[in-house]
């Protein structure tokens, strides 16, 4: 007698999956082309089966495997889709239930990682479990005055690794000599400033992320801000896409701080006097770029910097590889040979380029951590706010 497996369908997981995602895991007609487009195949000998993991969606089934949890929410399958279906929502949807579901639908190893991202973003208003009493510890020397919409033409918002991460501090610190330079008119909210709630809603955890967006909309809408730039395109994601719209709250505009220095060098407000014999690649963060299609602005700042040579990587734009830090991987162990972002190094030193560009605190974590690992002769990564510091006649870039 062969052996049978009997598969229960759950309806009401069906109906609440339908009821999160409209119905969308309906369109897949499970062709595969997620599954063979997913980086996972890169560097795993079983790649991360996309396809399976929809059609489970379609028939309410959940293993309580880890593969859900391998997702970098980076799109790459999105954009390959011949029927267009949102797999990230669907992916953020499933984890949704599995948090809803009893104990062991969600993996151990998830389960050692992810909860105190979320404990640390209800205690400390930040998901880094640092105390929010430090978050404007990246500010040290910098006299930077609370926003005053009557004074300041944008409201910075600095977000939270680029308030906690040491790597990404240096970022921010980077961006506001930027804009000082150019003569931008600028403030923060220093320790008042909230988390966006993206942490928690990569990881599934919907519900909470409307709270922490309720909270966090009510505080942007009475600073008085009109415009909004941001460090982190994960956080410029979730106002854009994912936050009630500007006009509805009164919220600020958001804008991501490539877009605006972009906005400054076609104003001739922002001057590069430094040339910078360079040859750099630009990575595409995909919450910039798949995600919200900003593929120029960038690209227009790196281009404006005198004697800064540009090359492509050959899987960039709409086909650049992720950095490996999306979807919450940023608080889970990933092994070190399954790092996306060994990868990348591979590809920017295979342009002949000494600096690799990014926009992402994310990324500028990842990918340095394994240019390091590549050895001292590796490539540079660097911010594109510290290569337009560098770039600038303004001793004060020049401090780091």
């Amino acid at each position: 007698m062969s052996d049978t497996t009997t598969l229960v369908l759950d309806d009401a997981n069906i109906e609440r999956l339908i009821e999160l995602t409209d119905g969308a895991a309906a369109l897949c007609y499970q062709c595969g082309v997620c599954t063979a487009t997913c980086p996972w195949g890169m560097v795993r000998d079983e790649p991360l089966s996309v396809r399976t993991l929809i059609r489970q969606a379609q028939l309410g089934l959940q293993d309580g495997k880890i593969d859900l949890w391998l997702c970098t929410t980076c799109a790459q399958c999105e954009a390959d889709c011949p029927r267009g279906v949102p797999i990230v929502e669907i992916m953020r949807s499933l984890r949704l239930l599995a948090w809803e579901r009893a104990a062991g639908a969600v993996p151990a190893a998830v389960e050692k990682g992810l909860p105190s991202l979320l404990w640390s973003i209800y205690w400390n208003e930040n998901p880094w479990s640092q105390p929010p009493s430090m978050r404007m510890s990246w500010a040290k020397n910098l006299l930077l005055p609370a926003f005053d919409p009557q004074e300041h033409e944008i409201l910075l918002y600095i977000g939270c690794t680029s308030s906690y991460d040491p790597r990404a501090q240096k970022i921010a610190r980077q961006l506001v000599r930027v804009l000082e330079a150019a003569g931008v008119r600028f403030g923060v909210l220093g320790e008042r400033e909230p988390c966006c709630g993206e942490a928690a809603l990569s990881v599934g955890h919907r519900p909470y992320f409307e709270e922490i967006a309720r909270h966090t909309a009510q505080v942007l809408s009475a600073s008085g801000a009109q415009e909004m730039v941001i460090i982190s395109p994960h956080c410029y994601d979730v106002f854009v896409n994912h936050y009630p719209s500007a006009t509805e709250l009164n919220l600020p505009a958001p804008v991501h701080y490539t877009q605006h220095l972009s906005r400054l060098v076609e104003q001739d407000r922002l001057k590069f006097e430094h040339p910078l014999e360079i040859v750099c690649t630009y990575q595409d963060p995909c919450y910039l770029s798949r995600h919200n299609s900003e593929y120029e602005a960038p690209r227009r700042v790196l281009s404006a910097i005198p004697g800064l040579q540009l090359v492509e990587m050959e899987r960039s734009r709409e086909n650049a590889l992720c950095c490996g830090g999306g979807g919450g991987r940023m608080w889970l162990d990933t092994p070190v040979e399954q790092r996306f972002s060994n990868l990348r190094i591979q590809d920017a030193k295979a342009t002949g380029a000494t600096t690799l560009a990014t926009a992402c605190p994310f990324c500028a974590v990842c990918l340095e951590d394994s240019a390091r690992l590549a050895g001292p002769s590796s490539i540079q990564v660097l911010d594109l706010a510290e290569i337009a510091a560098l770039a600038l006649d303004h001793p004060a870039a020049q401090s780091e």
